[in-house]
């Protein structure tokens, strides 16, 4: 791919296991008491708890946010390192339509920040913005930590209170305040007017995203969908030729077909599979005919996409004379060695003779999907915290009081912007929701003395 970042295949979570060194954090102070009747706690300083924090501060709000990392946006800085990826130029329903099984509460989200809107708050930050040429948004600078930096010193002069090294455990018997234990070990009882959870997926967890937020949700009765990889390379059991002589070689300019759906762009052949873009954006496809199959899930391969079934025929019945096959398929059809390797891998070492055959060969090479990549190296996850159990605030119903947004939530989107995208999105959305909340609230005890007590938040009310 000409591009990287979140959507590209270098420079990703799931690329690269050197984390990035972390920009200077803002002004850092121990957990205190709460601030007032104004005080809001965020956990979670990746791009959905950053951007709820500065909405929430610009009204006025006093702000903490709670991390469980040295250092706030650890994942968001490894995305950059190859070029952030923030977002994707296409129309507006394009996009939405890249999202899959789109709720109307992420729809709300994204219609309301739109990627427009997200390139204008880089912007704000002194990062300017360009469309390469898959339409795809990156800062000029083409990496995290300089947007990261200017954006953590704003949040700093609007107040916010960042606490690293204090992981979410738990909420408080009682309670149901959320319980930080600090690098000393010493747990302490979070209160606040409001809490928003922004812990972020589970994917690449020694970033932070740990995903250890699930049991916690669930044994408290919120209805949490199984955290999956998404966005990860799948597994496929090589022949020793295969995975010896081609792992690291690219397949270019090639789409992965499965039930239906088909997508274009270059994979990666690795020693336990395949990787790369179109890859990726099956991964929905594959996990449900492996959920379905005990036997794997099937994958078509089509190695020349450009050319029709009927134009590979031709050019194939062409004298081969004296060249070998494998010179006589790339002078042919222009395939690479890999291509022409995979071809011999999906036909137990041999061709089809006859020139249809083999023309039906290139463009649909069957291969076995086994089982896709891990958690631990994948881009992200889908699953989290249902849309059902969230109001129109994305508050959590049964818990009033506590509000998620981010990959918590349960959604799923290729990369190539739409994740970052998601995020942001969703993470002004909890604010806004936060905001309306306590104002609601602050209405309700104006009008009904007494009624503010007995409707205290789920942050300090089981």
């Amino acid at each position: 791919m000409a591009e990287h970042g979140e959507g590209g295949q270098r420079g990703e979570p799931g690329q690269t296991d050197t984390p990035a060194a972390g920009p200077p954090s803002a002004v850092v102070t121990a957990p205190s008491a709460p601030r007032g009747p104004m005080s809001i706690a965020v956990i979670g300083a990746g791009p959905a708890g950053l951007m709820a924090a500065e909405r929430l501060a610009a009204r006025g709000y006093a702000v903490d946010i709670y991390d469980q990392m040295a250092s706030p946006a650890r994942k968001l800085l490894i995305a950059g390192r190859g070029g952030l990826n923030l977002t994707h130029s296409e129309p507006l329903d394009a996009f939405l339509r890249r999202y899959t099984q789109l709720h109307p509460l992420l729809e709300k989200a994204l219609r309301s920040f739109t990627p427009d809107a997200l390139r204008a708050h880089a912007e704000g930050l002194g990062q300017e913005t360009f469309v390469g040429s898959s339409g795809r948004v990156f800062p000029r600078a083409m990496k995290a930590s300089p947007l990261l930096r200017a954006w953590l010193k704003r949040l700093d002069r609007s107040g916010v209170r960042l606490h690293p090294r204090n992981r979410l455990v738990g909420f408080a018997p009682g309670s149901g305040a959320p319980l930080i234990e600090a690098a000393s070990g010493e747990r302490i009882e979070i209160r606040a007017s409001a809490v928003l959870l922004a812990c972020g997926g589970a994917s690449w967890p020694r970033l932070g995203s740990d995903g250890a937020w699930e049991a916690m949700l669930r044994d408290g009765g919120i209805t949490v969908a199984p955290l999956v990889p998404a966005n990860c390379g799948v597994r496929i059991s090589w022949s020793d030729t295969m995975r010896t002589r081609h792992a690291g070689e690219p397949l270019k300019r090639m789409t992965v077909s499965i039930d239906g759906a088909r997508f274009a762009g270059e994979a990666i052949i690795t020693e336990t599979g395949l990787e790369g873009g179109p890859v990726y954006a099956a991964i929905p496809h594959i996990r449900l005919a492996l959920a379905n199959s005990p036997h794997g899930a099937t994958i078509a391969i089509d190695l020349r996409p450009d050319l029709d079934a009927g134009e590979l025929e031709k050019r194939l019945s062409r004298p081969r004379g004296k060249q070998s096959a494998a010179t006589w398929l790339r002078k042919s059809t222009g395939l690479s060695p890999a291509a022409i390797a995979l071809l011999r891998e999906a036909g137990g070492g041999a061709l089809p003779a006859d020139p249809a055959s083999l023309a039906r060969h290139i463009k649909a090479v069957p291969l076995t999907v086994v089982a896709t990549a891990g958690l631990e190296r994948a881009i992200s996850t889908a699953g989290g915290i249902a849309f059902d159990a969230l109001d129109e605030n994305l508050m959590v119903r049964s818990r009033p009081g506590l509000f998620a947004a981010g990959e918590m939530l349960d959604w799923e989107a290729p990369t190539g912007g739409y994740l970052l995208q998601a995020t942001y999105a969703t993470g002004v959305m909890a604010a806004e929701g936060i905001a309306n909340w306590l104002a609601a609230a602050s209405d309700r005890a104006l009008s009904e003395p007494g009624a503010d007590e007995e409707r205290a938040p789920a942050t300090q009310a089981s």
